[in-house]
């Protein structure tokens, strides 16, 4: 496979450019870009440069709004609703992560959702954000319905991600940050791009039947729930999803389920439901940050069934690619992404473009 090593500031400034080219305000396009990059440098790929082009595009159709700021339309001690104006996700998600802290801060919790936001990036970005403050952290979003709910045929949930980051002592923390379908559909994507079959079980065709042709998934089919068929739990993960919806969609009054646009169909506004809260343990017992240090050691200290493979807590396989990039001095990209990146940046007429000359084989 070859890869492009580039580092963070130039994929950062790359993104920041073809944003601001098409018209978003420079500080909108930086809230984008450090998600993104974030998402790359943690080995979500799916949601990170991969993406790009989709976000350009809906501030180019004008489907996205590059105007204003999110306004808080209704709030108490520690609650808030807001209305994200149709911003970019990431500038809706830091307003509203931002917003829960400063709530948490003053009445131990904050509870944030928000009506009128678009697709956000990694939900761990906002959630790791509270890990800054010594506090909990949590994010929700519903997406565009692409699961096939347990003993269904029709897609009526989002992938609709949860992620719970929670500090430990010394800088550590646990990190979970998970869809609920069985993968994220940019992970299917990814494949399909490449030219790489999916492992079975991550997603149906047309006919509900599983496929390891991510076409099939990408054209009719869907993606299953966490846990896969009925026989095999699939109906928790579809309870999981379930659950976001009423967190996000529902609480907020935002589109919740097959009412929300199609996904990459841009002929209406997404109108994504979102939730972030952050929890302040000083409000309850102490010594959380230390128990919560003990919690991890505990699952990492067990002697693992294979030598070669330790046990991981949430947030482990993250920090290890995060590391993995700082050893090699950048991001490895896969070379057909930097090149559908490049192509994208060349019809906005955005220079420099990606670099492509630090290549690196594995």
């Amino acid at each position: 496979m070859t890869r492009c090593l580039i580092s963070k500031p130039e994929v950062q400034g790359f993104i920041e450019r073809c944003m601001t080219s098409v018209g978003t305000k420079s500080h909108h396009a930086r809230s984008l870009a450090e998600v993104l990059v974030e998402g790359d440098h943690r080995g979500h790929y799916s949601h990170g440069l991969n993406r790009m082009d989709m976000y350009v595009k809906d501030i180019q159709t004008g489907i996205c709004a590059k105007d204003g700021e999110p306004v808080v339309e209704k709030e108490s001690a520690g609650t808030a609703l807001v209305d994200g104006k149709n911003l970019l996700g990431p500038v809706v998600g830091n307003f509203c992560m931002q917003l829960a802290i400063k709530k948490a801060k003053e009445a131990g919790i904050g509870w944030v959702v928000a009506h009128g936001s678009n697709h956000y990036g990694i939900a761990g970005y906002y959630a790791m954000q509270a890990l800054k403050e010594n506090m909990i952290g949590m994010s929700f979003t519903n997406t565009s319905p692409l699961v096939v709910p347990t003993r269904g045929k029709e897609c009526t949930l989002g992938t609709n991600p949860i992620s719970v980051a929670a500090p430990a002592k010394d800088g550590d923390s646990f990190v979970l940050d998970m869809a609920t379908s069985a993968v994220a559909l940019g992970k299917v994507e990814l494949h399909e791009r490449r030219g790489d079959t999916i492992p079975e079980g991550w997603g149906c065709d047309a006919e509900g039947t599983l496929t390891t042709d991510p076409k099939r998934v990408l054209s009719g089919g869907g993606l299953v729930p966490i846990g896969g068929s009925e026989a095999t739990g699939g109906y928790k993960g579809y309870g999981l999803g379930m659950m976001v919806e009423v967190f996000c969609g529902i609480l907020a009054g935002a589109q919740y389920s097959k009412h929300i646009r199609t996904w990459k169909v841009t002929d209406r506004v997404a109108n994504l439901g979102q939730c972030f809260v952050a929890i302040n343990p000083e409000n309850f017992a102490p010594g959380f940050g230390d128990r919560m240090s003990d919690l991890l050691s505990i699952q990492r200290g067990m002697e693992p069934a294979d030598p070669q493979h330790p046990v991981l807590a949430a947030g482990d396989p993250e920090r290890m690619n995060m590391k993995t990039c700082e050893g090699l001095g950048g991001i490895p990209y896969h070379i057909n992404v930097v090149n559908h990146m490049n192509e994208c940046a060349k019809r906005v007429g955005v220079s420099p473009l990606l670099p492509c000359d630090n290549v690196i084989s594995n």
